[in-house]
């Protein structure tokens, strides 16, 4: 990694919150097609998670009927994903942790690092934990809290918009949570 990016993490929005992750070794050396295929499989796990939290997808000048039908094309698509995974059994989920992530990296509790800096946090969202986001890391940096920042290794422009979707998504609800538990 060229150029620390704690700075710039720390400066942008992020969620805060008791997450299903975990933190594994992988293949330094994987190949490009490999980490496309990650890439896309991500992009698809996180299409199916805004489909789930019935957010309507943007379309261009559509009429009502296409939106409708666009809206029920991505449900479907969401579905799918979830027969496809649901042989995954809820006690193979890893236990929830605090964590503060988004786009650029995750902070995580050192305790879940294996020895290495090749690694891949493997996250499971709130809105359908079978689906599980898996986004190549290496480790920055120790914190001084017991805590350890790792930077997500690049994956492509639509990984990032939709990792950064995913983010913006979140904190608003977070948000919209908290002000509704204050009325």
């Amino acid at each position: 990694m060229s150029q620390p990016l704690w700075p710039e993490f720390s400066g942008r929005i992020s969620v805060d919150d008791a997450l299903r992750v975990a933190v594994v070794a992988r293949d330094a050396e994987a190949d490009a097609p490999s980490l496309a295929r990650l890439a896309e499989r991500n992009v698809a796990a996180m299409a199916s998670i805004a489909a789930l939290e019935e957010r309507r997808p943007e379309l261009e000048d559509d009429g009502p009927v296409m939106q409708e039908l666009a809206r029920l094309d991505a449900k479907l698509n969401a579905l799918v994903d979830l027969v496809a995974r649901a042989l995954q059994p809820v006690g193979s989920l890893p236990p929830r942790r605090r964590v503060r992530f988004n786009a650029l990296g995750i902070v995580v509790p050192a305790e879940l690092l294996p020895a290495g800096r090749a690694l891949c946090v493997r996250l499971h969202p709130e809105a359908c934990p079978g689906l599980v986001l898996e986004l190549p890391a290496s480790l920055e940096r120790a914190l001084d809290d017991g805590q350890a920042f790792l930077a997500f290794e690049p994956l492509g422009e639509a990984h990032a918009a939709a990792l950064e979707r995913l983010v913006f998504r979140t904190h608003r609800r977070k948000i919209a949570e908290a002000r509704q538990s204050l009325t």
